[in-house]
C-alpha cells in the first residue's frame, strides 16, 4: 500500500498544515489543513479509493471549498477598508 494511501499520513499532513496555520496566519493552510483531514477521514472509512488521482482530486476540492468558506466567514468584509491614523513618516 502506497503511503498517499494511508488515512494515518493524511491526517498527520493535516495536523501539520494546521500547526503551520497557527504560526503563520491568514486562513490559507487552514483549507489545506481541512482539506487534508477530511481526505483522511475519508479513507479511514473506505469511501475513497486507491487511485492517486481520485484521492488528489478530492483533497483538491475540498481544500478549495474550505478556504472559500473560510474566506467568506472570516475574510475582509464587502466594504472593509484600513483607515490609517498616522503616517510612519511623521515624526
Amino acid at each position: 500500500m502506497a503511503f498517499w494511501q494511508e488515512w494515518w499520513i493524511w491526517m498527520l499532513a493535516g495536523a501539520v498544515l494546521a500547526i503551520m496555520e497557527v504560526l503563520i496566519p491568514g486562513f490559507i493552510l487552514l483549507g489545506f489543513a481541512i482539506g487534508a483531514g477530511l481526505t483522511g477521514g475519508l479513507i479511514w472509512l473506505g469511501v475513497l479509493g486507491a487511485s492517486f488521482g481520485t484521492i488528489l482530486l478530492v483533497f483538491a476540492f475540498v481544500s478549495i471549498i474550505a478556504w472559500l468558506v473560510l474566506r467568506r466567514l472570516v475574510g475582509v468584509r464587502r466594504g472593509q477598508v484600513k483607515v490609517w491614523d498616522r503616517d510612519i513618516n511623521e515624526g
